[in-house]
């Protein structure tokens, strides 16, 4: 059950004083200041192009103006075969509560996420997650992730992140350690959620997992 210190803990964080630019369409952006190299350089890193227009959607019926969709979730460990959240659709979603995985403690690994974005110009993504142990939490991360245009006729991005983890429960980039010792083991709640610097919350889920002596 979403209570409202999830939804509290699942607001991103913006620097003081900080204020996301006004929301354009791929049309618009497209035809902003053409004469700033600069911006035509960010432009071109994100696909926008005159008169290029969106690419078809991912899912048609997909009522949002700007999408993030999200394919997999994926942790990385040394000699050991990724471990894959899978999130192509949405029984997939609601089952990943119900399917905990197992972390060997002191493990070292990295998470990566595989996304497309439909629609429009995605501005500021970020992911933000927290951890709770016995309905406590104790952990919460945010990352930015950044800008993206959209990319459904091509590769979908994958992304790396970092963010300091007072548990080190999560890395993105950095190899990180998973807790260890008795007091560690057991098992685990997340909730994550993809939000950009309109406070727009493209997806929420949860899953769960375990930290355990041995795999």
């Amino acid at each position: 059950m979403t209570t409202n210190q999830d939804d509290d803990d699942l607001k991103p964080t913006f620097a003081e004083g900080y204020k996301p630019g006004q929301k354009k369409t791929l049309d618009e952006y497209a035809n902003l200041d053409k004469e700033d190299e600069s911006l035509a350089r960010w432009k071109e890193s994100l696909g926008i192009k005159p008169g290029g227009g969106p690419p078809p959607a991912v899912d048609p019926n997909d009522p949002r103006k700007a999408g993030v969709v999200i394919i997999s979730l994926a942790m990385e460990v040394a000699g050991r075969d990724d471990v894959v959240l899978d999130m192509s659709n949405q029984a997939a979603i609601e089952n990943l509560r119900k399917t905990p995985f197992t972390i060997k403690e002191g493990t070292m690994y990295q998470l990566k996420v595989k996304f497309r974005i439909q629609h429009d110009v995605v501005s500021g993504l970020r992911y933000i997650q927290t951890v709770k142990r016995l309905g406590v939490r104790v952990d919460k991360c945010e990352e930015m992730i950044g800008s993206y245009g959209p990319n459904t006729n091509s590769e979908p991005y994958e992304r790396k992140c970092i963010y300091p983890s007072s548990m080190r429960l999560i890395t993105i980039v950095n190899q990180e350690e998973a807790p260890k010792g008795m007091m560690a083991r057991g098992d685990y709640e997340a909730t994550s959620a993809f939000v950009d610097d309109d406070c727009m919350e493209h997806i929420r889920f949860h899953w769960a997992f375990k930290i355990s002596k041995s795999w």
